[in-house]
């Protein structure tokens, strides 16, 4: 093994949040979620222009995916802490040590569980036992890397008394950081802060680490209870884009982020993060992971600052501070929306995309700029409905495109036919029967592209205004065991049902390539 390797930062103000994202590891464990490695190394760009302290890549002894993920990232990302999740196993920690080579600034995050119920049913230890573990893991990763975060998997279910013991044990092997996850989202405010203020106020070398909080959304309470764990002195919180995780998922980055900014008079704490990109790094998982989330949802959800109400309306049209805690432009959503014709140049287009969440090299923003200026011989002006169905084809890698279709509806029976161009340029075209127009297309694609695909639910709404409106179909499919979501938008609205069903079946394809890839390798 290597030397020491130090990016253990000093110790904090009591006034700044560490924001340790953990959309690439814990997020992705959530149902139909996955992402490819180019896929991550695009997202971990986003997060480290939105400005995050420590993006958590992966768990590399699960999976030579996680592997290659690190490898990409930490090779292009330079800003951010790049960590990495393993299990207190010396062969564990030694394929993460390799995984971070690559890191300018690396940190080896190890657990192991701690409460009562995971000792007795999932490890069948006991505490002494667990206590050896953690201590001999910790010891073992500090011969050669510098920053060490240590979880006690559902620690809030745990004992206070080993609590304590575990984490002044975790403190004196060399652990830089104490994360006290809530595993099943099962606490409360009150007894997190209590918590966090105990920990600190009573265990030996305390003031020496960073504390951490990583809780889940079971109760809906994940962002309060992360709220909670601050004031309890916890400087550092674990959080996903969107809130994405397993189960009902994590504390919501966005959400957590902006209750400290615009609560901060209270809280006496805050954040790096460069707020305005909270929208558009929203808008880019939505489309990498096919998950859109509710329109409801707080700072990132197409309602977040839509007033119908007349009375609202009114208030808003005297002061906005009447019903708006927060300007749509401090996270993100454009005051103004910028009309682009047919003499806006390529800067001016890549700008605008980036707002809308779409990160390209200079490959893809050149074939994206052709295609925008053949629209622009089409139409007067584009506008950002316009440029997100010009991206509706740019996903990583090569999948199935639509080349034409032609839906009929005679009354009991309905029948499509479509030609696709597969993934070696091919063209394939297939003709099916359904019980109506949607189910008969959907038909037709599964025979073309020989992925069977069991409808669970279908939106369509409309996006934009008037003459320039065009539908988005948003579907929710099951494949096996795993659910998944799919987005297109055209202007016709069969169309873009299509787009949505090849969405989900690109990802499929892609996340194939990727299995056999790593069948291949360890082979």
């Amino acid at each position: 093994m290597n030397a020491p390797r130090s990016s253990a930062q000093s110790q904090v103000s009591p006034a700044r949040i560490r924001v340790f994202d953990t959309t690439l590891r814990d997020g992705e464990q959530s149902p139909g979620c996955s992402m490819t490695p180019p896929q991550k190394l695009v997202m971990a760009r986003a997060l480290a222009e939105l400005g995050v302290d420590i993006i958590e890549t992966g768990f590399p002894a699960s999976s030579q995916s996680d592997r290659e993920a690190m490898a990409l990232i930490g090779r292009e990302i330079r800003g951010p802490v790049l960590a990495v999740l393993s299990r207190c196993l010396r062969a564990d920690i030694d394929t993460s040590l390799r995984a971070l080579e690559a890191a300018a600034r690396p940190r080896l995050h190890v657990f192991v569980s701690t409460s009562p119920l995971h000792r007795e049913h999932k490890l069948r230890m006991s505490r002494q036992q667990v206590l050896d573990m953690a201590v001999e893991s910790i010891r073992y990763a500090k011969q050669h890397i510098d920053d060490i975060e240590f979880s006690t998997e559902d620690g809030t279910r745990t004992e206070e008394d080993f609590l304590h013991e575990v984490v002044a044990a975790a403190i004196e092997a060399g652990a830089t950081t104490i994360n006290i996850p809530d595993t099943v989202g099962f606490t409360t405010p009150e007894e997190i802060r209590g918590i966090f203020q105990r920990l600190i106020a009573q265990v030996p070398g305390a003031d020496r680490v960073v504390f951490s909080a990583h809780c889940h959304d079971d109760l809906g309470l994940a962002v309060a209870n992360s709220l909670a764990a601050i004031e309890g002195g916890a400087r550092q919180v674990e959080c996903t884009i969107n809130g994405i995780g397993e189960r009902a998922g994590n504390c919501a980055l966005e959400e957590i982020v902006m209750a400290l900014k615009v609560r901060n008079a209270f809280f006496e704490a805050d954040t790096g993060i460069n707020t305005p990109r909270l929208v558009p790094t929203s808008q880019l998982l939505q489309r990498l992971i096919g998950m859109p989330v509710q329109r409801n949802k707080a700072v990132v959800g197409a309602n977040a600052f839509a007033h119908e109400s007349g009375i609202h309306q009114h208030g808003m049209l005297r002061h906005r501070g009447t019903y708006e805690i927060m300007r749509p432009e401090d996270v993100g959503w454009p005051s103004s929306q910028m009309v682009l014709g047919r003499h806006s140049g390529r800067a001016a287009v890549e700008q605008r995309l980036r707002a809308l969440g779409y990160y390209l090299d200079e490959r893809e923003l050149e074939l994206v700029f052709a295609q925008f200026k053949a629209l622009c011989e089409q139409q007067r002006v584009v506008t950002d409905a316009d440029l997100q169905a010009l991206m509706q084809d740019a996903g990583e890698g090569e999948g199935y495109r639509l080349a034409s279709m032609t839906v009929s509806d005679r009354g009991q029976r309905a029948s499509a036919t479509v030609e696709l161009s597969d993934p070696e340029g091919r063209r394939v075209s297939e003709t099916a029967e359904g019980d109506g127009p949607v189910d008969a297309l959907f038909a037709a694609l599964a025979a073309a592209t020989g992925v069977q695909l069991a409808l669970e639910s279908y939106r369509v709404h409309s996006v934009g205004l008037g003459t320039d409106a065009r539908g988005e179909a948003n579907l929710s499919v099951r494949h096996g065991d795993d659910e998944y979501e799919g987005t297109g938008m055209s202007r016709d609205i069969i169309e873009a049902s299509a787009l949505a069903w090849l969405d989900v079946a690109n990802r499929l394809l892609r996340q194939r390539r990727a299995a056999a890839s790593e069948q291949l390798a360890t082979a």
